[in-house]
């Protein structure tokens, strides 16, 4: 038992060092010794965030645990990896309470949260991987708000459990209101879901748009590109929900989405870093 506990992540960093090597001259490899290097991070920072998340329970002050715990994944993440973040409009961040929104890319949203994810705030996440080792453990106990995209009434119970999080504990929640990653290799962005705006109007809180540029220059599976690069980040103007109704809500998903969409292309996407 005690070989196969050291055996297994002695075999993946070897493996991660071999590809890094061949990485030099083929892009292939570069690009899953990279994918690997993520995972082993992600695993060894969810691992943390189950240590942080039960100490600041004890503490009183777990409504920062997501907080600390992406900040540690960035600190490490970037710097390893080569990436980062160059971000606008980072005062609206301190928009307290609020809903976030932001468009979701990929896998890599994980380092971009580590950038600009706020204080005081939890995200939402389907309700599978509250069951993930480690990762979903995490979650839990660092206050995620899960949601069953199945089960209409046990998400509209989360909601509402989250709308008393806003209101009594003044705590923000960040929502990627497309509902799944788009990889797209372009500026562009999914169709919105109801689900943020609602929750923002019966909060009564402000809408903060975060807008992420196209990073297909650094990451795009289908290419099997994975690269250091920076990117782009702009955090747009609170959009005040005051005197707005459940009516609203549809209007206001609209327009974020117009405003958000107009962002993403107007910073476009640049080319890949070369590295060869």
């Amino acid at each position: 038992m005690y070989s196969l506990v050291t055996l297994i992540p002695t075999g993946i960093i070897g493996t991660i060092m071999v590809l890094s090597l061949l990485g030099r001259f083929f892009k292939g490899c570069r690009f899953y010794a990279r994918i690997l290097t993520c995972y082993v991070l992600l695993a060894t920072c969810a691992t943390y965030g189950v240590v942080a998340s039960l100490t600041l329970r004890v503490l009183g002050r777990v409504s920062i645990a997501q907080w600390a715990v992406a900040r540690a994944f960035k600190t490490v993440g970037c710097s390893i990896m080569g990436i980062d973040f160059e971000v606008e409009g980072e005062e609206y961040l301190d928009t307290r309470p609020a809903v976030f929104v932001s468009n979701h890319q990929s896998e890599l949203d994980l380092l971009f949260l580590g950038r600009a994810f706020p204080k005081h705030c939890s995200v939402t996440a389907k309700r599978s991987l509250k069951f993930v080792p480690f990762l979903g453990w995490f979650m839990a106990l660092s206050g995620t708000i899960f949601i069953d995209r199945a089960n209409k009434k046990t998400a509209i119970a989360a909601f509402d459990g989250a709308v008393k999080e806003i209101k009594g504990n003044k705590q923000s929640v960040w929502i990627f209101p497309e509902g799944t990653r788009s990889y797209f290799s372009k500026p562009d962005l999914l169709p919105f879901k109801k689900g943020a705006f609602h929750l923002a109007v019966q909060a009564g809180v402000p809408i903060v748009p975060v807008v992420v540029q196209n990073y297909s220059h650094v990451l795009h599976l289908q290419d099997r590109t994975f690269e250091p690069g920076m990117i782009k980040v702009k955090v747009l103007e609170p959009i005040s929900t005051e005197n707005k109704t459940i009516q609203d809500v549809d209007k206001m998903m609209s327009d974020t989405r117009e405003v958000m969409l107009k962002e993403i292309q107007r910073m476009g996407s640049p080319n890949a870093v070369k590295t060869d």
